[in-house]
Protein backbone atom coordinates (compact mmCIF):
# COMPACT_ATOMS: atom_id res chain seq x y z
CA UNK A 1 0.00 0.00 0.00
CA UNK A 2 0.79 3.08 -1.11
CA UNK A 3 -0.04 6.93 0.12
CA UNK A 4 -0.67 9.38 -2.86
CA UNK A 5 -3.15 12.60 -2.72
CA UNK A 6 -6.34 11.50 -4.21
CA UNK A 7 -9.86 13.53 -5.23
CA UNK A 8 -11.94 11.58 -2.16
CA UNK A 9 -14.67 14.21 -2.43
CA UNK A 10 -15.94 15.45 -5.57
CA UNK A 11 -17.78 18.63 -6.69
CA UNK A 12 -20.90 17.86 -6.26
CA UNK A 13 -20.32 16.05 -2.59
CA UNK A 14 -18.18 18.92 -1.48
CA UNK A 15 -21.39 21.53 -2.79
CA UNK A 16 -23.53 19.55 -0.42
CA UNK A 17 -21.76 18.96 2.72
CA UNK A 18 -21.39 23.15 2.78
CA UNK A 19 -24.47 24.06 1.76
CA UNK A 20 -25.66 21.37 4.50
CA UNK A 21 -23.36 23.39 6.66
CA UNK A 22 -25.06 26.71 6.17
CA UNK A 23 -28.67 25.20 6.52
CA UNK A 24 -28.49 23.27 9.58
CA UNK A 25 -26.72 26.32 10.86
CA UNK A 26 -29.92 28.60 9.70
CA UNK A 27 -31.98 25.40 11.87
CA UNK A 28 -30.04 26.24 14.74
CA UNK A 29 -30.33 29.75 14.78
CA UNK A 30 -33.57 29.86 13.74
CA UNK A 31 -34.94 26.89 16.13
CA UNK A 32 -32.97 28.75 19.46
CA UNK A 33 -34.91 31.72 18.68
CA UNK A 34 -38.26 30.32 18.10
CA UNK A 35 -38.01 28.79 21.46
CA UNK A 36 -36.90 32.26 23.07
CA UNK A 37 -32.79 31.62 23.85
CA UNK A 38 -32.05 34.61 21.35
CA UNK A 39 -33.99 37.85 20.59
CA UNK A 40 -31.63 38.35 17.52
CA UNK A 41 -34.88 38.54 15.28
CA UNK A 42 -38.79 38.67 15.67
CA UNK A 43 -40.03 35.07 16.14
CA UNK A 44 -42.02 35.57 12.33
CA UNK A 45 -38.68 36.00 10.96
CA UNK A 46 -37.12 32.57 13.02
CA UNK A 47 -40.06 30.41 11.97
CA UNK A 48 -39.86 31.58 8.02
CA UNK A 49 -36.35 31.54 8.21
CA UNK A 50 -36.49 27.83 10.10
CA UNK A 51 -39.29 26.63 7.16
CA UNK A 52 -37.36 28.06 4.35
CA UNK A 53 -33.87 26.42 5.70
CA UNK A 54 -35.74 23.16 6.14
CA UNK A 55 -37.53 22.73 2.70
CA UNK A 56 -33.96 23.36 0.88
CA UNK A 57 -32.49 21.03 3.41
CA UNK A 58 -34.59 18.71 2.60
CA UNK A 59 -34.58 19.20 -1.04
CA UNK A 60 -30.53 19.04 -0.87
CA UNK A 61 -31.45 15.57 1.04
CA UNK A 62 -33.22 14.35 -1.32
CA UNK A 63 -30.26 14.69 -4.11
CA UNK A 64 -28.01 13.89 -1.90
CA UNK A 65 -29.69 10.30 -1.37
CA UNK A 66 -30.34 9.85 -5.25
CA UNK A 67 -26.60 10.63 -5.50
CA UNK A 68 -25.20 7.96 -2.93
CA UNK A 69 -27.44 5.32 -4.28
CA UNK A 70 -26.39 6.15 -8.18
CA UNK A 71 -22.83 6.65 -7.70
CA UNK A 72 -22.10 3.37 -5.06
CA UNK A 73 -20.80 6.27 -2.53
CA UNK A 74 -23.15 4.84 -0.12
CA UNK A 75 -20.67 1.84 0.43
CA UNK A 76 -18.79 4.57 2.55
CA UNK A 77 -21.47 3.90 5.28
CA UNK A 78 -21.68 0.35 5.21
CA UNK A 79 -20.81 -0.56 9.06
CA UNK A 80 -18.18 -3.04 9.61
CA UNK A 81 -16.18 -4.24 13.21
CA UNK A 82 -12.75 -4.23 11.67
CA UNK A 83 -10.97 -1.81 13.69
CA UNK A 84 -13.84 -0.29 15.18
CA UNK A 85 -12.51 -0.83 18.78
CA UNK A 86 -9.13 0.13 18.00
CA UNK A 87 -10.47 3.50 16.96
CA UNK A 88 -13.09 3.66 19.75
CA UNK A 89 -9.90 2.87 21.95
CA UNK A 90 -8.25 5.68 20.33
CA UNK A 91 -10.38 8.28 21.01
CA UNK A 92 -10.95 7.16 24.57
CA UNK A 93 -7.33 7.01 25.34
CA UNK A 94 -4.79 6.77 22.40
CA UNK A 95 -5.42 10.27 21.81
CA UNK A 96 -4.90 11.62 25.10
CA UNK A 97 -1.18 9.92 24.78
CA UNK A 98 -0.11 11.48 21.53
CA UNK A 99 -0.86 8.44 19.15
CA UNK A 100 -1.01 8.07 16.12
CA UNK A 101 -4.37 7.38 14.58
CA UNK A 102 -4.85 3.36 13.96
CA UNK A 103 -7.25 4.29 10.94
CA UNK A 104 -6.03 4.93 6.86
CA UNK A 105 -8.18 6.17 4.23
CA UNK A 106 -8.33 3.76 1.56
CA UNK A 107 -9.45 4.58 -2.10
CA UNK A 108 -13.05 2.92 -0.90
CA UNK A 109 -13.61 3.19 2.41
CA UNK A 110 -12.81 7.05 3.38
CA UNK A 111 -14.72 6.67 6.50
CA UNK A 112 -13.08 5.07 9.45
CA UNK A 113 -15.31 2.42 11.55
CA UNK A 114 -16.27 4.52 13.84
CA UNK A 115 -17.60 7.51 11.54
CA UNK A 116 -19.54 5.22 9.29
CA UNK A 117 -21.26 3.75 12.06
CA UNK A 118 -22.05 6.88 13.25
CA UNK A 119 -23.07 8.55 10.13
CA UNK A 120 -25.22 5.50 9.40
CA UNK A 121 -27.28 6.34 12.60
CA UNK A 122 -27.42 10.06 11.84
CA UNK A 123 -28.74 9.21 8.70
CA UNK A 124 -30.88 6.56 9.79
CA UNK A 125 -32.47 7.72 12.84
CA UNK A 126 -32.00 11.40 13.53
CA UNK A 127 -32.00 12.86 10.06
CA UNK A 128 -35.44 10.96 9.44
CA UNK A 129 -37.20 11.87 13.02
CA UNK A 130 -36.88 15.60 12.29
CA UNK A 131 -37.36 15.39 8.90
CA UNK A 132 -41.25 13.37 9.56
CA UNK A 133 -41.68 15.64 12.54
CA UNK A 134 -41.02 18.58 11.15
CA UNK A 135 -43.17 18.02 8.02
CA UNK A 136 -46.31 17.02 10.88
CA UNK A 137 -45.20 20.16 12.49
CA UNK A 138 -45.52 21.86 9.82
CA UNK A 139 -48.76 20.36 8.30
CA UNK A 140 -50.18 20.69 11.66
CA UNK A 141 -53.33 22.35 9.75
CA UNK A 142 -54.30 19.59 7.81
CA UNK A 143 -54.45 17.25 10.64
CA UNK A 144 -55.01 19.69 13.32
CA UNK A 145 -59.31 18.46 14.14
CA UNK A 146 -60.14 16.10 16.93
CA UNK A 147 -59.65 15.63 20.05
CA UNK A 148 -56.46 14.74 21.08
CA UNK A 149 -54.33 16.68 18.72
CA UNK A 150 -53.10 18.73 20.81
CA UNK A 151 -51.38 15.82 22.89
CA UNK A 152 -50.45 14.88 19.19
CA UNK A 153 -48.71 18.16 18.37
CA UNK A 154 -46.99 18.09 21.26
CA UNK A 155 -45.51 14.41 21.42
CA UNK A 156 -44.47 15.48 17.74
CA UNK A 157 -42.83 18.92 18.97
CA UNK A 158 -40.94 17.08 21.24
CA UNK A 159 -39.62 14.81 18.90
CA UNK A 160 -38.78 17.33 16.56
CA UNK A 161 -36.49 19.34 20.24
CA UNK A 162 -35.16 15.87 20.69
CA UNK A 163 -33.87 15.38 17.43
CA UNK A 164 -32.50 18.48 16.87
CA UNK A 165 -30.23 18.59 20.14
CA UNK A 166 -29.13 15.19 18.82
CA UNK A 167 -27.84 17.16 15.79
CA UNK A 168 -26.53 19.59 17.81
CA UNK A 169 -24.41 17.34 19.77
CA UNK A 170 -23.33 15.97 16.51
CA UNK A 171 -22.41 18.87 15.30
CA UNK A 172 -20.58 19.44 18.85
CA UNK A 173 -18.56 15.97 18.42
CA UNK A 174 -17.54 16.61 15.06
CA UNK A 175 -16.06 20.09 15.43
CA UNK A 176 -13.94 18.64 18.35
CA UNK A 177 -12.69 15.88 16.09
CA UNK A 178 -11.65 18.76 13.83
CA UNK A 179 -9.52 20.32 16.39
CA UNK A 180 -7.87 16.38 17.18
CA UNK A 181 -5.10 14.89 15.48
CA UNK A 182 -3.80 16.91 12.36
CA UNK A 183 -4.48 20.45 12.11
CA UNK A 184 -8.12 21.97 11.46
CA UNK A 185 -6.67 23.59 8.76
CA UNK A 186 -5.73 19.64 7.49
CA UNK A 187 -8.96 18.21 8.39
CA UNK A 188 -10.65 21.05 6.21
CA UNK A 189 -8.58 21.35 3.89
CA UNK A 190 -10.13 18.26 1.83
CA UNK A 191 -13.33 19.54 1.65
CA UNK A 192 -12.43 22.20 -0.36
CA UNK A 193 -10.09 20.87 -2.21
CA UNK A 194 -11.50 17.14 -2.56
CA UNK A 195 -8.00 16.23 -2.29
CA UNK A 196 -7.04 13.60 1.00
CA UNK A 197 -4.04 11.47 1.99
CA UNK A 198 -5.57 7.90 0.99
CA UNK A 199 -3.08 4.46 0.94
CA UNK A 200 -3.71 2.98 -2.37
CA UNK A 201 -2.83 -0.69 -3.30
CA UNK A 202 -1.07 -1.14 -6.57
CA UNK A 203 -3.78 -2.15 -8.68
CA UNK A 204 -5.89 0.86 -7.12
CA UNK A 205 -3.09 3.27 -8.43
CA UNK A 206 -2.80 2.27 -11.52
CA UNK A 207 -6.48 1.74 -12.04
CA UNK A 208 -6.48 5.72 -11.67
CA UNK A 209 -3.36 6.61 -13.47
CA UNK A 210 -4.80 4.77 -16.35
CA UNK A 211 -8.37 5.81 -16.37
CA UNK A 212 -9.01 8.88 -13.92
CA UNK A 213 -5.58 10.43 -14.12
CA UNK A 214 -7.46 13.38 -12.56
CA UNK A 215 -8.19 12.23 -9.31
CA UNK A 216 -4.33 11.09 -8.24
CA UNK A 217 -1.80 13.88 -7.86
CA UNK A 218 1.90 12.46 -8.56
Amino acid sequence: MATRMVKVFNGFERFWHWTQVILVFLLVFSGFGIHGYHQLASFDQMVFIHVIAAIGLMVLWVFAIFWHLTTGSWRHYVPTTNGLFKVIRYYAFDIFKGKDHPYRKHYWRKHNPLQALTYLGVKLFLFPAIWFSGLVYLFYGLWSQGPATSQALEVVALIHVAAAFGIVVFIIAHLYLLTTGHSLVDHVKPMITGFDEVELSEAEEAYLKENEPGKIKD
